[in-house]
């Protein structure tokens, strides 16, 4: 069967239809739905990820597929547990996510909404002028093979992909702004002010808007121009995720003509294209058409901003000052469609002349991302601040998700934060259900865990000295964690160690459904000394690489994380051009790294 002869122009399947293509992939369908064999079920997110073609025979599928909805149609492969309905969907309001949320996330979600509360804010935006997106969501997550045997990591081979290129869409989201608020002239001067972020509610004007198959799209006038610094993400429900921090966009930028500035965010988000890196090239990013904010290409921002935030950067941003929120650690998988993102917020302030500038850290934030189709990921702000500025960093440098007996894709289970300090790494942990909840958090003090929190001169490391950037990781295929990162040394070196242990390490709900918590591993065993994983180029101007990371579950089936011997590296380096001609200011450089 053509999926072209099943699906509508605005992305949506009938239920029995979907279910006839589903067995031409000799998936099974696990459970019994409710749901009438005509419902439409919505899937776009199939398509926009290349998974379904809009004009070939639909090929075999490598991942098991959840319908997400309030009637919990499940399907899924036989190598693949089934998978538990997974929300909130793209778009919704605080209000209508706690509606179809299982108890475990919805709890998160009301931890938050009391919290602000507390303090007349909104811990959630909410675009009721957009109308109701399709309540159902579609997950992929691909089949993950476990060893039965424990492999050493060694590295096996690399190969260099080269520096990404942009493919804008041409499309963007008419969206009236309702207003954003004046800010007194007393708050409105040099200087950090942490109740701008506190004590507002979410700016409506930033941040991707949701958008669904239905929603009203115009042409942008121009193919905009961008220039990115840092670059991080990971997998999500079926599409490959790139985050972004400074973000300038131009006009329409050739060979001959440098384009002209339009604007400036603190963040963005792409998809990849055409998956190229798996056939050893560079990769092509693309910015969905809910992230533009006009036809000329200005962006909204990947990271919503506070009103107070936001309105202090339109007024201050011209002589130097300005708040962002800067995604600078890779997604952590919460669920089947949703990634998590611990972010800081920081104070910059640049010398207008010289451009020097410096940055304060001010806290964080925890973003809640879902990978809507086809406007592009979408993060909700969960907490204005989470974190504080005399605390470490808990989760802005790496986190792991561990997961319960429900097995990957659940809602059950703990997420392991990690926090960079001088001594080394040091890790805290939280059931996902209070991950808003900061007295929640519990921290390794060495010997056990407890809710005092460690402070930035903590030796309660779990690795020894510092790292700049990294990831931690399990691979099935190793049967143990991995940690990659860069140093503060400026030696363009990716490095790993990894978790010793004289047995396999197999997560328990792969055997039996138990909880027993297989993260815990990473605090009750040793790590390897460092190795050398990767040297890399550091690109035109001879400078650091850096924003170096670990892009999980790119290579699919074949990744390390799920089981391959697959991983990508990605990373930053200065070219020392202009940001409006073609070399930009960045470039983000991809390699594909062979284990062993």
């Amino acid at each position: 069967m053509e999926i072209s002869h099943a699906v509508s122009e605005k992305g949506l399947i009938s239920l029995a239809t979907l279910t006839q293509l589903l067995s031409s992939f000799e998936l099974e369908t696990s459970g019994k739905s409710s749901l009438a064999p005509d419902s439409k079920v919505n899937v776009q997110p199939l398509i926009s990820a290349q998974i379904f073609s809009s004009s070939t025979s639909v090929a075999a599928m490598p991942f098991a597929i959840a319908i997400a909805s309030t009637s919990a149609a499940t399907f899924t492969s036989d190598s693949v547990a089934s998978l538990p309905t997974s929300v909130p969907v793209a778009g919704q309001s605080l209000a209508s996510a706690e509606s179809t949320t299982p108890a475990s996330l919805s709890a998160t979600f009301s931890s938050a909404k009391q919290s602000s509360a507390a303090k007349s804010t909104s811990a959630v935006p909410t675009y009721t002028s957009m109308g109701t997106p399709t309540a159902s969501l579609i997950a992929l997550i691909p089949p993950i093979k476990y060893a039965k045997s424990l492999t050493e990591p060694k590295v096996g081979g690399s190969k260099l992909h080269g520096s990404s290129s942009d493919m804008p869409t041409d499309k963007y989201i008419p969206f009236k702004n309702p207003g954003n608020q004046e800010l007194s002239k007393d708050l409105l001067v040099p200087g950090l002010n942490g109740k701008l972020t506190t004590d507002y509610p979410i700016a409506p004007d930033t941040g991707v808007l949701p958008m669904d198959p239905s929603t009203s799209v115009l042409s942008l006038k121009v193919t905009p121009h961008l220039s990115r610094d840092g670059g991080k993400g990971g997998y999500l429900n079926g599409q490959k995720i790139f985050i972004f921090c400074d973000t300038g966009s131009y006009t329409t930028t050739t060979s001959t003509t440098n384009g002209n500035f339009v604007g400036f965010v603190a963040s963005s988000v792409t998809i990849d294209v055409g998956n190229n890196a798996k056939f050893g090239k560079a990769l092509s990013l693309q910015d969905g058409a809910a992230q533009w904010s006009d036809d000329q290409g200005r962006l909204r921002g990947f990271s919503p901003l506070t009103q107070g935030e936001h309105s202090y950067n339109l007024k201050m941003q011209g002589q130097g000052y300005r708040y962002a929120v800067w995604p600078e650690s890779s997604i952590i998988p919460l669920n089947a469609t949703t990634a998590l993102l611990y972010s800081p917020i920081v104070y910059l302030e640049v010398n207008m002349q010289s451009k020097n500038f410096k940055y304060t850290y001010t806290g964080s934030t925890l973003l809640a991302i879902t990978a809507q189709a086809p406007g592009g990921p979408r993060a909700v702000r969960l907490v204005n601040k989470l974190f504080s500025q005399d605390e470490p960093e808990w989760g802005t440098i790496a986190a792991i998700r561990s997961y319960g007996s429900s097995g990957a894709g659940g809602n059950d289970g703990r997420l392991y934060v990690f926090a960079s300090v001088k001594a080394g790494l040091l890790v805290g942990r939280v059931e996902v259900g209070q991950i808003t909840n900061k007295t929640s958090y519990q921290y390794w003090n060495g010997l056990s865990w407890g809710f005092k929190m460690p402070d930035l001169s903590s030796t309660s490391v779990i690795l020894p000295g510092p790292s700049m950037d990294g990831d931690m990781f399990y691979s099935p295929y190793h049967s143990t964690f991995i940690f990659v990162y860069l140093t503060p040394y400026a030696d363009n070196t990716f490095y790993f160690r990894y978790l010793l242990t004289d047995k396999p390490i197999i997560p328990a709900y792969v055997n039996g459904g138990s909880n027993e918590d297989y993260v815990e591993n990473i605090v009750k065993l040793k790590w390897s000394d460092p190795q050398v994983l990767y040297k890399a180029s550091p690109g035109p101007t001879g400078k650091y690489i850096y924003a170096g990371g670990v892009q999980a579950g790119y290579y699919d089936g074949d990744d390390i994380t799920n089981g391959g011997k697959k991983m990508m590296l990605s990373w930053t380096a200065p070219t020392g051009g202009d940001p409006s001609s073609l070399a930009s200011e960045y470039m983000f450089v991809t390699a594909e790294i062979t284990w062993q």
